[in-house]
């Protein structure tokens, strides 16, 4: 069904959404986001109302677009495009920012990201939101937005929430999912910091997230010393994860 929707023209695929009967048009609007040709992004882009459709309809659409293993630029285009300047029940509102995050991470991964404007877009909408945002639910979705975009700009703002600001174990959560490389000398400064408890308290998800950072990314002797002194204070359950994770490293 995907591959005919692939050659068929967009007045074809607006006819088959339009025909569909309800239990079937959540699977036509699903094929149609995977055929990402034009003209089914076009027939979509003409039959979604996000004003008026049904809840779950909206969230088939975004989880098919987040879930896309080759998302190209036209469907996060079409993405924006629906989300922008409305106002939407929470749900859909969050699966389409966390959509969001995932289409601008696939497309950078497809080496894609300065050649579509709306990777750019993408992320400014994510930055955006969340600087506006008054609710610590609000931020953790935004947060995991970023971690699933996992853009090396965006760091600085999810170490400013893991050090200070609401949603830390979130913006930790996202810090993990950057590879090595971009775990720099201030990313694992802060880490040690969170971890160590150096300028707040932190609950125990957010300081063995920190300590996985440390210890995952080419860690320094000392910081495995010094996670391994502190495990000596720590609650059973957490300590022996840290260990855990110690012993696995050296093997």
């Amino acid at each position: 069904f995907t591959q005919m929707l692939r050659s068929a023209k967009k007045r074809d695929v607006l006819q088959l959404l339009r025909a569909a009967p309800e239990e079937m048009l959540p699977f036509v609007v699903e094929a149609a986001v995977a055929a990402q040709s034009l003209a089914s992004l076009a027939a979509l882009s003409d039959f979604l109302d996000f004003d008026k459709d049904p809840k779950l309809l909206l969230e088939k659409f975004l989880y098919a677009a987040a879930f896309s293993p080759r998302p190209s630029g036209e469907l996060l285009h079409l993405v924006l495009d629906k989300l922008d300047g409305k106002q939407l029940a929470p749900e859909v509102q969050e699966t389409g920012i966390v959509a969001i995050g995932s289409l601008v991470g696939k497309l950078c991964q497809q080496q894609l990201c300065g050649l579509q404007q709306e990777v750019e877009r993408g992320v400014e909408t994510i930055l955006r939101r969340l600087r506006g945002a008054k609710e610590e639910s609000e931020v953790v979705i935004y947060l995991l937005a970023l971690g699933n975009a996992a853009l090396p700009q965006t760091i600085p703002t999810l170490l400013g929430h893991a050090e200070d600001g609401p949603g830390a174990a979130a913006a930790l959560s996202a810090l993990r999912r950057f590879p090595a490389q971009h775990i720099s000398g201030k990313v694992k400064r802060a880490m040690r910091r969170i971890f160590h408890q150096k300028k707040r308290s932190y609950d125990k998800t957010c300081r063995l997230a920190a300590a996985e950072v440390l210890l995952d990314n080419q860690p320094m002797p000392m910081d495995v010393i010094n996670i391994l002194l502190a495990t000596r204070e720590m609650e059973t359950e957490m300590a022996t994860l840290l260990l855990l994770k110690v012993q696995n490293n050296l093997h």
